[in-house]
């Protein structure tokens, strides 16, 4: 055979398989979620050998998550499942020693602390861990160990001498709501367990909640965060204690106008880090001012903040090896990332720099940090960070999923407001893109108000552009990743400032592609999302279709409504009877008699975050004035749409609705 003749064949198999390898890809779809799992929690073991980690799949068939444990090198090999069966095993972390990993798990029908040797795969239960469902805003740890491997502390809810009555139910506390229920008004307090015997002690007790908890290296203390305000539940002000392991004894390490959170013991025991606010008011939900890195001597004194230099949201606080420095995450302009800096304080840096978004970080005594990171196209892995600063991959629980799928990679855009400010978006276009053909678009608006999109892994913005949307989503001013400024952007003006930003990245956009069809515009969004959908249907009649989910409508209703009224102390500076003309301003439903615009709302029966009276309220008045509108209420759902069947529901409904407004392919 010819040489020219053998060339041609070659390439044409090459040809072939490339174009059987495209084809074996598929849109993405709402079904995806089950067979997409979630990696989280990884911890590398003390001696840095081997990586526990979560990992959470779905029981299609009984509509539920189940959660097993599973271990894998630290310095790459195979993943081995740790724990199995149809429980929820998680929270797993690692005794001193590096034999023993302590869990939670609701195996045999209750929850309990769990402890299984690595060894053997042996696993016992330890104690039943009964937890309150009062919620304590981003509550830190809730396990460790003692230094000597011997005992586990824990938080748990203390059983009342008696009941509360459920009938009729007594309210007597300003934060009575939980996320999905009343809260049951348990106090949490630390209690240990010998390994040994299995004798459970209670440490702490009183009329005061204790969590966010850290077992010294020398062994004789825990350190943990309580509210000791007159009025915990009018004042969200969390500070940094230490218990006595031997007798209770109880010392404060601040005391301090803002919010400490996440207190970490220096590898000797002599520093603690931690991130803190610094302003007299916050709010349990979504907080405004950026928490920073802060370290205080670990017998106390004046605590001094060492992240200063960079201007970003810190959280996470772990130390090095050596104790030299200290790691966290920040959100910076849509990647959230590893910083390090020293001790002393000065300027974070990078451990790595990726367009990636990392979750939950571990430091090993010999210098590797391990993580779970995804990207745009690339479920949450697991990852360690070597001495020598390369980044190695240790799992592949999504590949064959992900590889399976006909994905789209977001494109960053930036363009200048109205007084220009500088913000930073993304577009997708749509999976069968035409450069020829107009495609619809529909803008989607983050939660928070100071949360921030970037470059995570969204399967549902996927299903969207596999359907024939473009999807176009932006970080206003008011997200975080962009400066203390930037994130204060939105405070006493919602709907202002932050809904200009959207609307000049909806005209950047069209300018910049020709391929948008600017009639044949959506909007939807959840939580502060939802709000400002509900907004921009009362402010605007560009778009032909919005989606409101878990949305607020009235700030007036909401104050009273939501578990978490400091909100609006916060982010307008008073109380409504004080501020109703500006709430009153800043509601949608002040503007409702402007919209035209069909809106389908969706929200949780169970939602105390932001009541489902919030929707229900839109609805009426949407309806009442002729507006085509949809209330879907889901039942058991709370801030959030969590049940796999309801996920599937929900993602479906919301393609049916933009089809029937905005479908593509309808020039």
């Amino acid at each position: 055979m010819k040489k020219p003749q053998l060339l041609f064949i070659v390439t044409l198999a090459i040809l072939s398989l490339t174009a059987a390898t495209a084809q074996a890809k598929r849109p993405a779809s709402a079904e995806d979620i089950y067979a997409l799992k979630d990696v989280g929690d990884a911890r590398v073991s003390p001696d840095g050998s081997a990586v526990v980690f979560s990992v959470t799949r779905i029981d299609r068939e009984k509509n539920r998550y189940i959660t097993n444990l599973y271990l894998v090198p630290e310095s790459g090999g195979p993943t081995v499942q740790l724990t199995t069966g149809e429980a929820s095993d998680s929270t797993p972390r690692w005794s001193p020693d590096s034999r023993l990993i302590a869990f939670a798990s609701n195996r045999g029908g209750r929850p309990a602390l769990w402890v299984v040797d690595i060894r053997t795969r042996e696993a016992r239960m330890l104690a039943p861990w009964d937890r309150s469902n009062f919620f304590h805003s981003k509550a830190g740890e809730m396990l460790t160990w003692s230094p000597d491997s011997r005992h586990i502390a824990f938080v748990a809810a203390e059983k009342p001498a008696q009941p509360e009555p459920a009938d009729p139910r007594v309210i007597t506390r300003l934060q009575y709501k939980s996320r999905t229920s009343f809260s049951d008004n348990l106090r949490s307090h630390i209690y240990a367990v010998s390994l040994d015997d299995g004798r459970v002690r209670q440490i702490t007790s009183g009329n005061y909640d204790e969590h966010s908890i850290a077992w010294s290296p020398r062994g004789d203390e825990i350190l943990f965060l309580s509210n000791r305000e007159r009025d915990p539940d009018a004042n969200f002000n969390y500070d940094i204690f230490a218990v006595s392991v031997k007798d209770g004894r109880e010392r404060r390490l601040t005391s301090t106008p803002g919010v400490e959170f996440s207190p970490a013991w220096s590898p000797d025991g002599s520093y603690i880090a931690y991130t803190a606010t610094k302003r007299p008011l916050t709010t349990i939900d979504s907080v405004a001012e950026d928490t920073h890195v802060w370290v205080i001597p670990g017998a106390g004194g004046a605590g001094v903040e060492i992240s200063g230099g960079l201007d970003r949201r810190a959280s996470a606080p772990q130390w090095s090896a050596d104790g030299s420095r200290v790691v966290f995450l920040a959100g910076d302009r849509g990647k959230t990332l590893i910083f390090s800096v020293s001790r002393e304080g000065g300027k974070p840096a990078p451990l790595f720099d990726r367009e990636c978004q990392v979750g939950s970080v571990s430091v090993s005594k010999s210098g590797e940090y391990l993580f779970t990171m995804s990207d745009e196209t690339t479920p949450a892995e697991v990852f360690a960070r070597q001495r020598d600063g390369k980044l190695l991959r240790l799992t592949s629980i999504n590949t064959e999923m992900a590889e399976g799928l006909d994905l789209v990679k977001p494109e960053n855009i930036r363009y200048r407001s109205f007084d220009g400010a500088e913000i930073e978006g993304w577009i997708m276009r749509p999976l069968a893109f035409d450069p020829n053909r107009k495609h619809p678009v529909i803008l989607t608006i983050h939660g928070g108000p100071h949360g921030m999109y970037g470059y995570g892994f969204n399967h549902t913005n996927q299903v969207y552009a596999a359907r024939g949307y473009a999807v176009l989503y932006l970080n206003p001013r008011g997200s975080n990743g962009y400066g203390q400024k930037f994130s204060d952007g939105c405070v006493s003006n919602w709907g202002g400032g932050d809904y200009q930003d959207l609307m000049k990245g909806v005209d950047h956009a069209i300018s910049k592609y020709r391929w948008i069809d600017a009639a044949r515009l959506g909007v939807m969004g959840g939580s502060y999302g939802g709000f400002m959908t509900n907004w921009v249907v009362t402010q605007t009649t560009r778009f032909k279709a919005a989606i409101a989910v878990a949305s607020l409508s009235n700030l007036i209703s909401f104050y009273s409504t939501s578990l978490y009224q400091d909100l609006v102390h916060v982010e307008f500076n008073g109380f409504p009877w004080d501020n109703y003309d500006l709430l009153w301003k800043y509601s949608p439903l002040s503007h409702i008699k402007k919209a035209v615009t069909p809106t389908l709302l969706i929200h949780g029966e169970q939602d105390m975050d932001v009541h489902i009276t919030q929707a229900e309220e839109m609805y009426m008045a949407l309806r009442r004035r002729g507006i085509e509108a949809v209330m879907v209420r889901y039942p058991r759902e709370g801030h959030g749409i969590r049940e796999p069947l309801h996920r599937v529901d929900y993602l479906n409904r919301v393609i049916a609705w933009f089809d029937r407004f905005i479908k593509p392919g309808v020039e």
